[in-house]
């Protein structure tokens, strides 16, 4: 059947995130398997929903108008069992955080499972089931939240767990209708600012793998796997992914097949883009569609000509950082065309059936 879903839920590679994850999270949507093999899968965790959320009967035209009739806009919560990023951010967002009360009056949550087979109206001409509908809007992470506007159009979209205060710049920008003057880039920028004007500007972190946009100056000449670095000094999350991931082993291991290369996204200067045409930080972000920082863009091919593969944009767990960053470093790409996931999932199965136990959450 024929389906009209905005470009904006379309994935602009083979994962739209978002995002560290970082800041990212987004549990990966095939990630929460329980035991494989001889060894377990640990760090599940199962979400309860706030009583609060909308019991729909899955017209979401219909529920759109309801909201719209009481001056709220609809969110559509796509979740997994399981899935401890999923858990994360109802606890902490929905159901923990001091605006929960204020979501709750001024949003209408729909959740759906990426694996359910319930059937969804998107309008009149759009009916898939969960599981169908979620790969139409190319869902790669979980929870993927996705905010419609009271004429039924995505307007917004978050790729993955997000922080309390960061989640709430989002519902800001949806509440005030401001999609309809700016992007959510442009707002969050702004946001950004602020915060830095207020707290402090992030100064950018040295390490022994990162070269600087400016000083490499040709990115579409770089040999082998590619990973952009998109980073400002107004990023609230850059502090988090230095100290943490990009501290471990493991993960310097999994980077050594890259270059890895840190892009100013406020940045004005002159550079040549990996597809080899001259751009600069800012406008290379925005043709990414970069709209949260840190992000991290894999990418692959020929020198002049490299595609983006996948990225991270949203706060991930440790094995699930490593596996994406292997994805695409190690070529597994080409094994696994579908998605990383399907990489992370025979890892998983491989090291289970060798006896280890594999831990999915970092907490």
């Amino acid at each position: 059947m024929a389906t009209r879903l905005h470009p904006r839920l379309l994935p602009l590679a083979a994962l739209m995130l978002a995002v560290l994850l970082l800041a990212l999270g987004g549990a990966p949507a095939a990630a929460a398997a329980a035991d494989t093999g001889t060894g377990k899968v640990l760090g599940g965790k199962m979400s309860s929903h706030p009583d609060w959320f909308k019991e729909s009967f899955l017209d979401i035209a219909e529920d759109v108008d309801e909201a719209a009739d009481a001056g709220r806009h609809v969110i559509l919560f796509l979740e997994m069992n399981g899935c401890p990023y999923c858990f994360k951010m109802i606890e902490e967002n929905f159901k923990g955080s001091d605006y929960s009360d204020w979501l709750r009056e001024r949003f209408d949550v729909i959740a759906l499972n990426v694996r359910g087979d319930r059937e969804v109206a998107m309008d009149a001409e759009t009916m898939l089931s969960e599981k169908a509908l979620a790969e139409a809007l190319g869902v790669r992470y979980t929870p993927t939240v996705i905010f419609l506007s009271q004429a039924n159009e995505p307007v917004a979209r978050v790729n993955g767990y997000r922080n309390v205060p960061e989640f709430k710049q989002v519902l800001d920008y949806v509440d005030a209708q401001a999609y309809q003057s700016q992007t959510l880039a442009e707002y969050l920028d702004a946001q950004k600012a602020e915060t830095a004007a207020a707290t402090g500007a992030y100064a950018f972190r040295e390490h022994a793998l990162i070269r600087e946009a400016t000083d490499v100056g040709d990115l579409s000449a770089i040999d082998g796997p590619l990973l952009l670095l998109f980073e400002d000094t107004a990023c609230v999350a850059c502090d988090a992914l230095h100290d943490g991931h990009l501290k471990a082993p493991e993960v310097a291991e999994a980077l050594a097949p890259y270059t890895v290369v840190r892009v100013d996204a406020l940045s004005d200067a002159g550079l040549t883009g990996p597809d080899g045409q001259s751009t600069t930080g800012r406008q290379l972000a925005e043709a990414l569609g970069i709209e949260y920082r840190p992000a991290l863009v894999l990418m692959d091919g020929p020198t002049g000509g490299k595609d983006e593969i996948a990225r991270i944009e949203s706060m991930l767990y440790r094995y699930h950082f490593v596996g994406l960053l292997e994805y695409v470093g190690l070529g597994k790409y080409r094994d696994f065309p579908d998605g990383p996931f399907d990489y992370i999932d025979d890892k998983t199965a491989r090291l289970t059936a060798a006896g280890e136990d594999v831990s999915i959450s970092d907490e």
